[in-house]
């Protein structure tokens, strides 16, 4: 079960996601994932690589032994963290415009670009406020 919360952890951390407001969060989707399927990632999924990707291959191809709440909560859980990481993969681009105004040289920086863009919510495009919505940064 060690190996199973590093990964909740691992992704609650670092995955990148534009996800509307019904979207649960990162750590909802781990709690989901942990609780519903933790027995069945420690018992049918040991060795792979535990992203979300190669974690959903695993259960799918596990299905039958896998347990039926998992089944049923394992879609929607990863399908969450995909939908956030996609979100937070295209930031930089429907933020553009306003990091090249408002952030100049810090946009480099990740953390500072985002500190800067959540800052410049107010000057913002309504499509760059949305993505910073939907990647869960507010």
């Amino acid at each position: 079960m060690t190996r199973i919360r590093l990964f909740l952890c691992i992704i609650a951390i670092s995955a990148p996601s534009l996800a509307t407001a019904q979207t649960m969060k990162f750590e909802q989707a781990a709690a989901m994932l942990a609780a519903s399927c933790g027995k069945d990632i420690d018992d049918n999924c040991r060795g792979v690589n535990l992203d979300a990707t190669r974690l959903k291959e695993c259960l799918g191809r596990n299905q039958d032994v896998v347990s039926a709440k998992c089944k049923t909560d394992y879609p929607q859980a990863l399908g969450a963290i995909q939908q956030r990481i996609t979100a937070r993969t295209s930031l930089v681009r429907l933020c553009n415009w306003e990091l090249n105004r408002f952030c100049g040289e810090v946009r480099t920086d990740p953390v500072k670009g985002l500190q800067c863009l959540l800052e410049s919510t107010q000057k913002a495009t309504p499509n760059c406020n949305k993505a910073i919505s939907a990647a869960g940064y507010r």
